[in-house]
């Protein structure tokens, strides 16, 4: 059955990549437990993505306590996980139809928190569908966050996915608002509340790992040259970590591309003062009666 303009062969997509990603969060999640390491387990997750799907859709996204998004290990990073709270966020594509879904693992007695994200998602999940404004998601999602006695993070939103762009429009906020848009039917959208014990705000850390081609440029450099390459025909405009490049020298490439113009980078997102980030997420497609959840 097709959903308004999306057709069977694209819904079809949608969902052999949401049922890849479904297995890999479930078992990588089980991987992340104290002492074991955050590499380990965004290769474990990535390589299960690219043997079963057509590759990964973004790095997989590691995040510790007060970081949100945008956390991935870099080649030779040898952190293990302790006492704390970790989002683990992954992305799938087939043939460039992208799904997209979170969990929160807690591993800090951080239960309720993590349990505020979950309840907004399916809080969000009960009131989406044709015709239904996105603003009306964000107060659902707010309204369960906000009963537990957290914020919701007000800067970070839902968004939708597209062949080969995994944010796209439209936006679908974490809290109420009068400027959302009406969902239609067809529309595949990634619907993800975060849920912090702070003011809900995030700033851009130092630390940057993940990139995406910006502008298909000449460069003179020649490993920079070969790094664009590499980007262009593998990853196109999905973004990419610097440990999946080939070059030995991808780092000192990667930044001289960034100060070009050529890459756009993504610094890890942190919550502003310091506080607990949870995370939960879906990708959904709208049908005319609600939605059908991709990832479940």
């Amino acid at each position: 059955m097709s959903y308004g303009s999306l057709d069977d062969e694209t819904l079809e997509k949608y969902r052999q990549a949401g049922t890849v990603l479904r297995g890999v969060l479930d078992d990588a999640a089980e991987l992340i437990e104290p002492g074991a390491s955050h590499l380990d387990v965004a290769e474990f997750a990535e390589e299960r993505i690219n043997k079963e799907a057509d590759g990964c859709a973004f790095p997989a996204n590691i995040s510790i306590d007060e970081e949100a998004s945008h956390a991935t290990p870099a080649a030779d990073d040898d952190t293990e996980f302790g006492e704390e709270v970790v989002c683990l966020d992954c992305g799938v594509h087939v043939d460039g139809y992208i799904a997209d879904a979170a969990v929160t693992v807690d591993l800090a007695g951080e239960s309720e928190l993590a349990e505020a994200a979950e309840e907004a998602l399916d809080a969000a999940l009960d009131v989406v569908g044709p015709g239904v404004e996105t603003g009306d998601i964000g107060a659902a999602v707010e309204d369960v966050i906000r009963g537990y006695g957290y914020t919701p993070v007000l800067n970070l939103s839902g968004h939708g996915v597209a062949r080969w762009d995994a944010h796209t429009g439209p936006t679908v906020p974490n809290r109420g608002t009068d400027r959302g848009v009406e969902l239609e039917v067809g529309d595949v959208v990634a619907i993800e509340p975060f849920a912090t014990t702070g003011r809900g705000k995030v700033s851009e850390g130092s630390k940057e790992e993940i990139y995406s081609l910006e502008a298909d440029r000449s460069v003179r450099n020649r490993t920079a040259r070969q790094v664009l390459e590499q980007v262009t025909e593998e990853y196109r405009t999905l973004p990419f970590a610097t440990r999946w490049l080939d070059s030995p020298r991808a780092e000192m490439a990667v930044r001289r591309l960034e100060q070009r113009g050529v890459l756009h980078g993504y610094p890890v997102l942190k919550e502003t003062d310091g506080e607990l980030v949870t995370q939960a997420e879906h990708t959904v497609v709208i049908t005319s009666d609600g939605c059908e959840i991709l990832t479940a």
